[in-house]
């Protein structure tokens, strides 16, 4: 009977041990998550406890530039200058008499009359003037001739320009076609003419077409000084007011509109 007491003591006395040395690994493991660390664990413990806050650190520093970027001052848009067209710079740009001369005589074109171009421009601005004369005052027949003359000296300025480039197309052509390595730049069959040649053709047209209106807008200049007593001048926007100006300024300007 005493035997089999013992035997049922111990039997019972088992699972209590089992359960103390459970309870304390627990208590074990609890108090090693809970212990900081300052980086990642290595080695067998690799992957428990806490990472780096390196990258919280680097998250608070971008949002603090990204803050400061977007608070930042926008640039000031700065107005583009716009080179005034005149008749001198048209003549910088149009060819001059003695190169219209050859291009019509290498080329084969008809020659420009300068003078008759210039002449019969400015004798029709006056006449057109002359119908307007009664109608309009002095203010407004310069600021028409003004726009008139402005239209003329513009189309000979295009013009220029145009013709500039395609001389250095046909030149850049031309050099091309001297290089025997190339086959696309050899003249074409007999009785067509190669590219190069059709572009030097054109920019001579295009050169005697600039110096016909150069010769038209410097007779509308012409005019414009004969009708209204002044030299012509490009038209030039004034210029826009400044950001300094109160508001108080500017609602004291709007009131003298009424």
């Amino acid at each position: 009977m005493t035997a089999k007491r013992l035997r049922f003591a111990s039997h019972r006395e088992v699972p209590q041990a089992q359960n103390f040395r459970t309870t304390g690994l627990l208590r074990g493991f609890r108090a090693f998550l809970a212990r900081p660390q300052g980086t990642a664990p290595e080695g067998d413990n690799a992957g428990i406890g806490p990472a780096t806050r390196l990258g919280s650190e680097r998250d608070k520093i971008m949002a603090s530039k990204s803050s400061t970027s977007n608070t930042a001052q926008p640039a000031r848009r700065t107005q583009p200058v716009r080179q005034s067209i005149t008749l001198e710079l048209v003549k910088a740009h149009a060819p001059h008499a003695a190169v219209a001369e050859n291009l019509a005589r290498i080329f084969g074109i008809s020659p420009v009359d300068y003078a008759a171009v210039r002449e019969g421009t400015e004798e029709h601005l006056v006449r057109s003037a002359n119908t307007l004369r009664d109608d309009l005052n002095d203010k407004a027949m310069a600021i028409h001739l003004q726009r008139i003359v402005g239209a003329f000296v513009s189309s000979a300025h295009g013009a220029a320009t145009f013709y500039g480039t395609k001389v250095t197309a046909a030149r850049d052509l031309t050099a091309k076609g001297a290089n025997d390595d190339r086959d696309e730049d050899r003249d074409g069959p007999s009785g067509f003419e190669s590219k190069a040649e059709r572009a030097r053709q054109f920019a001579a047209e295009m050169g005697l077409q600039a110096f016909a209106l150069m010769a038209a807008a410097e007779g509308a200049v012409h005019a414009y000084a004969h009708i209204t007593g002044d030299d012509w001048k490009p038209y030039e926007p004034p210029a826009a007011p400044g950001a300094g100006i109160s508001r108080q300024s500017a609602d004291a300007q709007l009131g003298a509109f009424g």
